[in-house]
C-alpha cells in the first residue's frame, strides 16, 4: 500500500476520532425525565448525524492492514508474516502501555478507598469487562472496543496461518483468493447469525450489553475488514476506478450510513442489524479510498490527507482513551457549563482539550511504548543488543594447520 493511502486511512482515523468525542458529548447532554429522553438539539436530522456510530470503520481499517500480510502469503505466497507471538508482542507495545496506565489512574481516582471495585479492575486489565452487563462501560466507557481488538488478534493469528497451509495446496491463484474471500465470508456470517437468533429466536432486548457487544456480534467488522485485504490483494493493479465513479460509491456509502443511523430505532431492523450493515458500507467507503487510480485521485482525498486531520489521525488512540474521562472531569468541576443549550461549545471545549490531552499522551507514553517492539528483531526473536563478535580466522590457516604443534604458554603482564 503507498504512503500516500497510508496517509489517508490516517485521515479516516482522525474523522472517526473526532465523531467519537462530539457523541459522547451529545450522550453526556441528554434529559432524562418522566416523558423520556431529550437530546441537546431537537432536530432528528442533526442528531442523526451526532449518533452516526463509527466504531465499525475502526474495526473495518484495523483488520485490513493486519490481514494484509496473511492475505499476501496465501494468495500470492509472499511470506512475510511474522510469528504469532511476535505478532501479539507488537500489537501489545501498541495497545497496552497507554491502556493500563488510563486504567489504573481512572480506576484509582473512582476508587479512592481500598479495596475498591476490584472486579471492575480485574476485568479491565485482562479485557473481559465486555462481558459484564454492569461494568461493561465502567472505567474508561468506550475500551469495549479493545476486548473486540484482542479478540480479533487472537482469531487472527490462528485462521491467518491455516488460510496460508490451506492455499499453498491450491494450485491457481483465483482458487487461493476464493478460499480466502469464503473464510471470510464466514467469519462475517457467523456473528450475523448470532444477532438473528438472539434478537428474533430468543428474543434478547438490545440492553443485553454482552449478548450485542460481544465479540460473537462484532466481529463481523473485522471480518470485512479482512475480505477488504484479500480483495485488494486479489486484484492488484487490476480493476482501480477513476474519480468519478469513486466520488458516486463513497456518496451513496456515506448516505447509506446516515440513513442507517436516522432510521435506527430501539428494536427496529436497522437498530438489530446496524453494526453488520454498517461494516459493509465501510468496507465501500475504504474500497473506493484505496482502489482509485493514482492519477485521479477524488478531490476529497484532499481533506483525509490535510495535516491537521492526519495529525488528529496519529493521535486517535489516545483521543479515544482520555476524552470521555477530561469530558466527566470538566462537566463535574463546572468547566463546562451544564445548560443543553451550550451543548456546541461544550463539544469545541472538549475537542479542543482533548486533543491537547491526546497530543501530550502520544509523545509522552504512547510513541515510546511503541518503542518496545524493537525488543525483537524481525524473526520474532529476543534482540541481540550487544551481540558478541565472531573471532576472525588468522592468515593461512586452513583444515590440519598447526596440528602436532604444543600450545605455547601464554605471556602473564
Amino acid at each position: 500500500m503507498s504512503s500516500t493511502r497510508r496517509v489517508e486511512l490516517q485521515g479516516y482515523r482522525g474523522l472517526a476520532a473526532l465523531s467519537t468525542v462530539v457523541f459522547h458529548v451529545w450522550q453526556q447532554y441528554y434529559v432524562y425525565d418522566a416523558e423520556g429522553a431529550h437530546p441537546p438539539i431537537d432536530n432528528p436530522h442533526l442528531g442523526a448525524l451526532i449518533s452516526l456510530e463509527v466504531i465499525d470503520l475502526f474495526f473495518v481499517m484495523s483488520a485490513y492492514l493486519l490481514t494484509l500480510s496473511y492475505a499476501r502469503a496465501a494468495i500470492d505466497g509472499e511470506d512475510r508474516t511474522r510469528p504469532g507471538r511476535d505478532f501479539l508482542f507488537r500489537r501489545a507495545t501498541r495497545i497496552l502501555p497507554l491502556y493500563v496506565l488510563a486504567v489504573l489512574l481512572v480506576w484509582s481516582l473512582r476508587n479512592p478507598a481500598l479495596p475498591g471495585d476490584w472486579r471492575d479492575l480485574l476485568e479491565h486489565l485482562t479485557f473481559t469487562h465486555v462481558f459484564d452487563q454492569q461494568r461493561i462501560f465502567y472505567t474508561l466507557g468506550p475500551t469495549w472496543s479493545l476486548s473486540l481488538e484482542f479478540a480479533f488478534y487472537l482469531t487472527l493469528v490462528v485462521v491467518g496461518p491455516l488460510a496460508i497451509r490451506a492455499c499453498r495446496r491450491l494450485r491457481t491463484r483465483r482458487a487461493r483468493a476464493a478460499l480466502c474471500a469464503t473464510g471470510c465470508a464466514a467469519l462475517y456470517l457467523a456473528p450475523l447469525t448470532w444477532i438473528a437468533v438472539a434478537h428474533h429466536a430468543l428474543g434478547i432486548p438490545h440492553t443485553n450489553w454482552p449478548v450485542y457487544f460481544g465479540p460473537q456480534a462484532r466481529l463481523g467488522g473485522f471480518a470485512a475488514g479482512m475480505g477488504l485485504a484479500v480483495l485488494l490483494v486479489a486484484l492488484g493493479e487490476r480493476g482501480r476506478i477513476g474519480a468519478r465513479r469513486a466520488t458516486v460509491s463513497a456518496v451513496t456509502a456515506a448516505a447509506g450510513l446516515y440513513a442507517l443511523s436516522y432510521h435506527s430505532e430501539p428494536e427496529n431492523i436497522w437498530h438489530t442489524y446496524y453494526h453488520p450493515l454498517a461494516s459493509l458500507l465501510w468496507f465501500v467507503l475504504l474500497y473506493c479510498t484505496l482502489h482509485v487510480r493514482t492519477a485521479a485521485r477524488p478531490r476529497w482525498h484532499a481533506l483525509l490527507c490535510s495535516r491537521w486531520l492526519t495529525g488528529v489521525g496519529l493521535v486517535s488512540y489516545s483521543l479515544y482513551i482520555w476524552h470521555e474521562p477530561l469530558m466527566l472531569a470538566l462537566y463535574d468541576s463546572g468547566v463546562l457549563p451544564s445548560s443543553q443549550a451550550a451543548f456546541p461549545a461544550a463539544a469545541l471545549m472538549v475537542v479542543a482539550a482533548g486533543v491537547l490531552v491526546a497530543t501530550v499522551s502520544y509523545w509522552a507514553v504512547e510513541y515510546p511504548g511503541s518503542l518496545l517492539a524493537g525488543l525483537r528483531d524481525g524473526k520474532g526473536r529476543p534482540r541481540e543488543f550487544y551481540p558478541v563478535p565472531k573471532p576472525k580466522p588468522e592468515a593461512g590457516a586452513g583444515a590440519g594447520a598447526g596440528a602436532g604443534k604444543k600450545p605455547e604458554p601464554a605471556v602473564v603482564s
